[in-house]
């Protein structure tokens, strides 16, 4: 369970107890971490490719704004999905199995979305490759659970690291093999890339099995079940939904700000700006290193606000590049450091359960996430920018409000 300050509190875990890979850090060498990272960071950049390309895709395939917009919304149903129906199967089955199935099927998704012929087929495969893209919301409770409790948020802030470098360096990758080759080579790639992590994560993570002795619906209503019982998971999962509702909200409408005669980018130049945003992953690893020391709540604080602040660059920004430029970098630190610290807080709770509880908690993430790359593109055509930053910024005061309500019933 977590005390005031956020901090993990010894509790026990009964009969479930790992195999093979026990909770320690034993099985967890600097090479496997990075191997993880990186297979979290390849995996969910699945997600994002669209969003350079909304654009393009739309011309190609003679899709309307709102209809090239719902790809990007499709990633996070699809994702969320996925969350909720096939994480908490890492506490049913044998996880590195698990794992790899879940990225060779990525693999093969993504060749649907790579030959697709029109836009429905090609909703088709981006709804089915983030289905089983979780597998990175597998990995990240399996790296925390082979870490030693005292570097448990390092070892989460540096596989977090590498999943959003993954979201964020995605759309650079896309927007560049997009000007080289067309569209769906960034889906080739992509097929191979995964298929390649599959066969490397068959051969170094160890095995990891936590029986809980549940059928599989058993599992998932007791993964349901964990909003009634533990209300910090209910506080955590409502901040985590409203900040990625904001940040989405923000990264659904600029490709169509930045595609504008405001600014007239190329693919390529829309896609390198998710270079930007990569500057916020240090705040990653400072999150994480303050959460080992027991400042996990001041994280979250801070992170509230700063997501608050940083609508008022990006608001200004549908006429300068330089508070965009600002506004994103710091919408992005402040994203990471509330997504990182949710989850510190979360895997303290109940360890032997952490794949339900991360399921949880993320289901809710992409949730917002997707509520707000559909409110975003409505938005857009409605009001323009002054109404899609408005929107980002009402989410992210949202944000900041819970934390504090939080904070008052602790």
């Amino acid at each position: 369970m977590t005390d005031a300050a956020g901090t993990d509190t010894p509790r026990s875990t009964g009969h479930h107890k790992t195999t093979e890979a026990p909770d320690g850090g034993a099985s967890l060498n600097r090479g496997l971490l990075l191997l993880m990272a990186a297979a979290t960071g390849l995996s969910v950049a699945n997600n994002y490719f669209a969003q350079p390309l909304l654009d393009l895709l739309g011309r190609e395939l003679r899709l309307s704004t709102t209809m090239a917009a719902m790809i990007a919304t499709a990633a996070q149903v699809g994702y969320g999905l996925g969350l909720m129906l096939l994480v908490p199967l890492g506490d049913l089955v044998e996880r590195r199995r698990l794992a790899v199935m879940l990225y060779a099927a990525t693999a093969v998704f993504l060749l649907v979305s790579a030959t697709a012929p029109n836009g429905a087929l090609l909703l088709a495969g981006t709804v089915l490759t983030a289905f089983t893209s979780v597998a990175a919301q597998v990995v990240v409770p399996y790296a925390a659970t082979l870490a030693a409790p005292g570097q448990r948020g390092r070892v989460i802030s540096t596989v977090m690291t590498g999943l959003m470098l993954g979201a964020l360096l995605s759309r650079a990758v896309s927007g560049g093999l997009a000007e080289l080759g067309g569209w769906r080579t960034v889906y080739w790639v992509s097929a191979i890339l995964i298929a390649a992590v599959a066969v490397l994560l068959w051969r170094f993570l160890p095995p990891l099995h936590t029986p809980i002795g549940l059928s599989y619906p058993a599992l998932l209503r007791s993964t349901i079940a964990l909003f009634r019982h533990e209300p910090v998971l209910r506080w955590r999962a409502s901040l985590a939904a409203l900040a990625f509702a904001s940040f989405s909200v923000m990264w659904t409408a600029l490709t169509f700000l930045l595609a504008g005669p405001q600014y007239g980018w190329s693919e390529a130049a829309i896609g390198l700006f998710g270079l930007v945003g990569a500057v916020g992953t240090v705040t990653t690893t400072v999150a994480g290193r303050l959460a080992d020391h027991g400042y996990v709540q001041w994280v979250t604080g801070i992170g509230t606000a700063a997501l608050t602040a940083a609508w008022l660059l990006i608001g200004a920004g549908g006429s300068s590049l330089g508070c965009l430029l600002g506004g994103v970098v710091v919408l992005n630190m402040a994203n990471q450091a509330v997504l990182n610290s949710n989850q510190n807080v979360i895997y303290a709770l109940r360890p032997e359960i952490r794949n339900r509880l991360n399921s949880a908690l993320t289901t809710a993430y992409f949730a917002g996430g997707a509520a707000g790359s559909a409110l975003g593109a409505v938005v857009w055509v409605r009001g323009g920018w002054a109404a899609v930053s408005v929107l980002g910024g009402v989410l992210a005061c949202g944000t900041f409000v819970l934390w504090v309500l939080e904070r008052r019933g602790s």
